[in-house]
């Protein structure tokens, strides 16, 4: 689901968030992958081609997001998700999409399409803040809500 952005060719997508919290569980590659395939078969779907510096840009906020997994993961399967690896989880996510929509997005976009660089740095910067938040909440939600369907260590005891 998209909703448009008052920047021409951005949107809110809870893609980023699936993606960060798939990476917060797996690992880097995981939520890299996700990411990357999920944005070029959007593009390639709605569009007839995917945009390569953006696929590439949503792959590394992915990527990076998955780099708090050995600090989030551990946590959630025990059913645990507390401030500490939601507040990790969060800057990762937030880090993330900073490398990926003010760096990696606008400059792909000038060396690979030729595009002004007026215009990208502007879609990359409402980029970051509406996929950080997006990612953040929808990561968050999702990551309380799975660390829930796990059974917490030593919360069964054995009935005499």
């Amino acid at each position: 689901m998209k909703i448009p952005s008052p920047i021409p060719e951005t949107n809110f997508q809870i893609a980023y968030g699936v993606s960060a919290f798939f990476g917060a569980l797996f690992g880097p590659l995981v939520g890299f992958l996700v990411a990357f395939v999920g944005h070029a078969l959007n593009d390639f779907i709605g569009y007839g081609s995917p945009w390569w510096s953006w696929v590439i840009a949503s792959g590394v906020s992915g990527l990076v997001a998955g780099l708090c997994r050995k600090k989030v993961a551990p946590a959630v399967e025990e059913g645990r998700f507390g401030k500490a690896e939601a507040v990790t989880f969060s800057i990762y996510a937030v880090v993330g999409c900073a490398v990926a929509f003010i760096l990696i997005a606008p400059l792909g976009d000038i060396v690979i399409y030729a595009e002004p660089a007026n215009k990208v740095f502007a879609q990359g910067a409402m980029s970051f803040v509406i996929d950080a938040v997006t990612s953040v909440v929808v990561g968050l939600i999702l990551l309380k809500a799975y660390a829930g369907t796990k059974t917490s260590k030593g919360s069964l005891s054995k009935e005499d």
